[in-house]
């Protein structure tokens, strides 16, 4: 008999989301891979074995066990698109939205981003530290055990720099994994307005190589999780020949790259993206055609965002569906941000996307687990209950996971567990 550090066991389900070929697409899609009465052994911070109760108990000791009792297991959730490092609020574009002005109009007038740009620029670093370390804790209480962290309210060198460096304080204080992105191409600021192609030189010739200078030197590097590079193309933003360029700039620094497209507008940053080898392409309100069988038979994953759309009032939202049916690889996230999504609830978004977008239960699952970690580069190692993949999951208070989309507006987390340590 195997002696391992911890046994859960006695779960109505353990619901693995296993998939040893990578994304998970199509049919797939629609299968979490459940194991009734199930039980996971775990040694140290990795996952032994997945099986029924009485095998797992039969088959190893344990040093010490935790009793589902007629619960969930599942995998933590990976939010794979979040902005939680910023100064300030947007209360007031809230009630203007209310009032009929469109988020657009809103970023036009240089509110949106610019006016969390000015609050992030003179908000002091510990400020910013402390008020994104409790955005972090209620997400991780909501089970979100990796979640990817974007500068890009700063628009200028030196706030960047200091966003990603909040970004690396949170991860030395947080259990959780952190995955950091430079979003320094988020929007035009006002002091470059109408000069567009000189900004976006600034990005490439002098953000890019300190945000590298900074990513070299960072407790990111020491364990071997890479940098992200993302831009919003977008009408009032980024073209796509801007994106293109910062895209290509930053592979040359050695950053994986991603986009937000076609949130508002289909400007062709989707196929941008492709061409530059993103790990993920997010947004997608209004990706149709053409695109929507490109991003298919790409290796991207195609990061959707129920909560923006929620929050902004809309009644359109991306086409999940359509995506599923074409075998593109799907992702939830929660876009956590002041403007256009304040939603930390990893569960609150796949009962969104079960509602609005036509997801099945399993395919939201899938989505905000797996393949979320393949939308960040890290599927082979996160984001199902596998042998030899890292021990991140959760014990949810249920006997049935579907309960996870159908209920809302709660918390139904038991208990969180990272790297086979119980954190929740």
């Amino acid at each position: 008999m195997h002696t391992v550090s911890l046994i859960i066991h006695g779960a109505a389900q353990v619901v693995t989301c296993a998939s040893p070929n990578g994304a998970k697409r199509g049919a797939a899609l629609a299968d979490v891979g459940i194991v009734p009465d199930g039980a996971v052994a775990i040694d140290g911070e990795r996952i032994l074995a997945v099986g029924s109760s009485a095998d797992i108990l039969r088959d190893y000791h344990a040093e010490h066990t935790l009793d589902a009792a007629g619960k969930v297991v599942c995998p933590g959730f990976v939010d794979a698109h979040t902005h939680i490092v910023y100064g300030g609020h947007r209360l007031n574009e809230f009630e203007m939205r209310i009032g009929g002005v469109s988020y657009m109009d809103i970023m036009a007038a240089g509110g949106g981003i610019a006016s969390t740009m000015r609050a992030t620029r003179a908000a002091p670093f510990e400020v910013l530290l402390q008020e994104a370390g409790e955005r972090l804790e209620e997400m991780v209480r909501l089970g979100t055990t990796t979640i990817e962290i974007k500068s890009g309210y700063g628009l200028d060198t030196a706030t960047e720099l200091k966003m990603l460096a909040v970004i690396e304080a949170l991860q030395r204080q947080s259990p959780a994994d952190i995955v950091p992105t430079f979003l320094g191409a988020h929007a035009i600021p006002p002091e470059y307005a109408g000069r567009a192609d000189e900004y976006t030189a600034l990005v490439i010739e002098e953000m890019l190589s300190a945000a590298g200078a900074w990513y070299r030197g960072s407790v990111f590097a020491t364990s071997g999780r890479p940098l992200h590079a993302d831009v919003f193309c977008e009408k009032n933003a980024f073209t796509t020949d801007q994106t293109r360029r910062i895209l290509q700039a930053a592979r040359e620094q050695g950053m994986a790259v991603k986009a937000h497209v076609d949130e508002f507008t289909a400007l062709g940053g989707l196929t941008a993206a492709l061409e530059c080898g993103a790990l993920s392409v997010d947004h997608l309100d209004v990706t149709a055609g053409a695109e929507i069988a490109a991003l298919a038979k790409s290796a991207a994953v195609g990061v959707v965002l129920p909560a923006v759309n929620f929050n902004l009032g809309s009644t359109h939202y991306a086409n999940a569906r359509a995506f599923i049916e074409a075998g593109a690889a799907v992702a939830l996230a929660t876009d956590l941000n002041p403007g256009s999504a304040p939603c930390p609830s990893m569960p609150l978004v796949m009962a969104m996307a079960c509602r609005y977008q036509r997801l099945l239960p399993a395919e939201a699952l899938n989505a905000a687990t797996l393949n979320a970690a393949y939308a960040l580069g890290m599927g082979a190692d996160i984001g199902s209950l596998e042998a030899g993949k890292q021990a991140d999951l959760l014990v949810l208070d249920m006997n049935d996971y579907r309960q996870l989309m159908y209920q809302f507006g709660g918390n139904p987390v038991r208990h969180v567990l990272k790297r086979g340590r119980i954190i929740v």
